[in-house]
């Protein structure tokens, strides 16, 4: 029977982690959009400016009869860096940095422990990864949906296929 749960992340350019995510099984749907700011209704290029301190996340729907949340928290931490603070590589911005942004109080103690052993993994730095119950939700613009899978790369369940991120 199926669990649905859904819980927002972020770490980087969004269509990454999107892509990533439809990849793994039990990942029912995603979407990309903006949490975490100041303003309603934001778009990309206004986010950008670093002024709405919107960060870009996916929102992901999941069966958590078939994936965990731990499990679905691994597989994010393995595609981004969370040591690093407002940036992803070249991607520099708040609306680059590391977050998650729960729905369900009960996942708090997962993703706590979770947090735990990627500082554990990462020699102890520090990880700055915001970890807050959800505010605010934004989906992005529609042609930032799906953007890598449009671009022809897969998003077949299972598939581990390097996830090349442009634009």
């Amino acid at each position: 029977m199926e669990q649905t749960k859904k819980i927002l992340i972020g770490g980087g350019c969004f269509w990454k982690h999107e892509l990533n995510m439809q990849r793994l099984i039990g990942v029912i749907h995603t979407e990309v959009g903006y949490s975490g700011g100041i303003i309603d209704h934001p778009c990309y290029k206004l986010i950008c400016t670093g002024q709405t301190n919107h960060a870009e996340v996916v929102l992901v729907h999941y069966d958590q009869s078939v994936i965990k949340l731990e499990d679905l928290l691994y597989s994010f931490f393995n595609q981004h860096d969370p040591t690093q603070l407002n940036r992803q590589g070249l991607d520099v911005g708040t609306q680059y940095r590391s977050c998650i942004f729960y729905y369900d109080d009960e996942d708090v103690q997962v993703i706590q422990k979770v947090l735990e052993e990627v500082k554990q993994f990462n020699n102890d730095e520090t990880i700055h990864t915001q970890v807050e119950k959800v505010k605010n939700y934004w989906k992005a613009e529609e042609m930032h949906q799906r953007y890598l899978q449009k671009a022809g790369q897969s998003a077949e369940k299972g598939c581990e296929d390097i996830i090349m991120c442009y634009n």
